[in-house]
């Protein structure tokens, strides 16, 4: 089971990193020609773990 009692801080940093999991937005693939088609940083659940 997954910990209920999560500090704040924690919560915090989850959500900064689901929002900062997204995929390049298409006007910058289409402002770069399709030079930049995806993110360096991008994580996935299973694999990526976040550091401290």
């Amino acid at each position: 089971m997954a910990n209920r009692r999560k500090s704040h801080a924690r919560k915090l940093r989850l959500f900064r990193a689901v929002k900062r999991n997204r995929r390049v937005p298409a006007w910058v693939i289409q402002r770069t020609n399709r030079a930049v088609t995806r993110h360096p940083k991008r994580r996935t659940w299973k694999r990526g773990h976040l550091h401290k």
